[in-house]
């Protein structure tokens, strides 16, 4: 057997009685739809539930796989006293996983497990497959126990995503397995204002963006989403989604909105797919090589649209990790590269940071306030080598990354100090927060998902260790001029 049904889910705790106290009575359609997708998951008596969730162990370079018997989790944190949930876990399944991921290299598997309890992403959609099956029981007709595979997600690119999903696909059938997939994920957490988490106007472009591609089986645009719209809505459950979609890969499917609704300012969407015919047979749904397709000309066509800017840092890195060789813009560059090099590189100094990313996700990040250099070239050089090589919050990157890198450089104006935060605005300026003993933390302007000036502050300040509430903290304000 394969994947008998693949499920999205949203899991806001307050869905569970012990949690919500009556409201739960705000998202009526969630939850008839929820029991609609715990009527069919009993219809079809799984042997296997395999549960992505965003809340469970996660890294930024490795998909966790729970090991082990099994595990229990509770709703105690949400104020519930109920026992909880316990699972057996499909161990045969969760062995051939990771045999199958180590055989062609996707960096997953059972090491790490940093909390071993059942999270609220797995919780609460087996909270209504439970009860389903114990209403079964009343009538005699509960269908035979099944046993989970849990997933957790990282920032592994939507490709790597995808692939963990063909492997369960591939496990299931190895293993003659029925299978069914839930991918639990809620959407935007930024629908309204008086929500717990704001408003942001892609909040609801988001879910407008993923009910559609629910409705119509579009896997392929779960996996080309735009990550800084996605950053903006603050979404919780996109990659929980791609990997769902892989373990669908080349299969017929009919698709199935069955709800949406954010009373709470936040995205609830429930969909089903039901394969129509064997795991392999429809080639116009191999969305992993699709993607292929697509991530190879989107990023040829952003590297022939780079700035000079981003051009110099992109082979000053590439030059470093390949190398190792510091060049001299003077005197280092290809022919091409220096004709197309603006004067002002080599006629001014400034401050610039240089920024990566890599799958949409920031890969380093590093910068001068003021100028160390003689030029601002010179500046920008060695800043893209320490942004690839020397942040501390990553991994330094190799070269098998390099083709993969997305770049910004932002050239800085001099700071300027001011007298509070009203002086400041998130999309025009950057803050550098500062404190007694040297203490100093900078964030850039217009980042996604940075959306308040009190978000902005809090962040730099917890970049440079400063509480902002200490009587020492100073502000200070920049613009910058940004190259893509």
């Amino acid at each position: 057997m394969s994947i008998l049904a693949a499920y999205a889910v949203p899991h806001p705790p307050l869905i569970v009685p012990g949690v919500g106290g009556g409201r739960e009575r705000g998202i009526r359609a969630t939850i008839d739809a929820y029991r609609e997708v715990a009527r069919r998951i009993a219809d079809l008596a799984p042997e296997t539930i395999v549960i992505s969730s965003p809340h469970s162990t996660s890294y930024l370079d490795y998909l966790h796989i729970s090991g082990g018997a099994g595990a229990r989790g509770t709703f105690a944190q949400f104020g519930d006293r109920a026992d909880g949930s316990h699972v057996t876990y499909d161990e045969p399944f969760v062995d051939a996983l990771c045999r199958a991921a180590d055989a062609c290299d996707l960096p997953a598997g059972t090491a790490g497990e940093r909390n071993p309890e059942l999270d609220w992403g797995v919780l609460v959609p087996l909270h209504f497959v439970q009860k389903e099956y114990e209403l079964r029981a009343e009538t005699g007709a509960q269908p035979p126990a099944y046993r989970v595979v849990r997933i957790g997600l990282s920032d592994l690119s939507p490709r790597d995503h995808y692939r963990l999903g063909e492997l369960v696909q591939h496990v299931a059938g190895e293993l003659s397995r029925r299978c069914v997939y839930i991918a639990s994920g809620d959407l935007s957490h930024k629908l309204e204002a008086d929500g717990p988490y704001g408003f942001a106007p892609d909040g609801p472009v988001f879910d407008d963006f993923i009910c559609r591609a629910f409705a119509e089986g579009d896997f392929l645009s779960l996996l080309t989403a735009d990550p800084g719209m996605c950053e903006r809505a603050a979404e919780c459950g996109l990659r929980s989604f791609q990997i769902m979609a892989g373990a669908l890969d080349c299969t017929p499917v009919r698709s199935e909105l069955l709800s949406h609704e954010g009373p709470f300012g936040v995205g609830y969407g429930i969909a089903a797919f039901t394969p129509t015919g064997a795991a392999g047979s429809d080639e116009s749904r191999a969305i992993g090589d699709q993607y292929d397709a697509w991530h190879a000309d989107d990023m040829a066509r952003r590297k022939a649209a780079e700035s000079p800017w981003v051009q110099l840092a992109r082979y000053s890195l590439e030059s470093y990790v390949r190398e190792g060789r510091h060049i001299d813009p003077a005197r280092d560059l290809p022919e091409d590269l220096a004709h197309a090099l603006p004067d002002e590189l080599f006629s001014t100094q400034a401050g610039a940071f240089v920024s990566l990313k890599k799958d949409g996700r920031l890969r380093g990040c590093i910068g001068t306030i003021l100028p160390t250099r003689d030029t601002l070239a010179a500046e920008i050089c060695a800043n893209a080598i320490s942004a690839g090589c020397r942040d501390p919050r990553f991994s330094p990157v190799e070269a098998d990354e390099l083709d993969e890198l997305v770049y910004d450089v932002d050239v800085l104006s001099a700071p300027e100090r001011i007298s509070g935060p009203e002086e400041l605005d998130p999309k025009r300026y950057g803050v550098i927060v500062s404190a007694n003993r040297g203490r100093r933390g900078l964030l850039l302007p217009d980042l996604d998902g940075v959306d308040t000036v009190e978000e902005q502050i809090r962040i730099a300040a917890r970049k440079g260790g400063i509480n902002p509430d200490e009587s020492s903290v100073t502000l200070e304000r920049f613009t910058v001029t940004r190259h893509l």
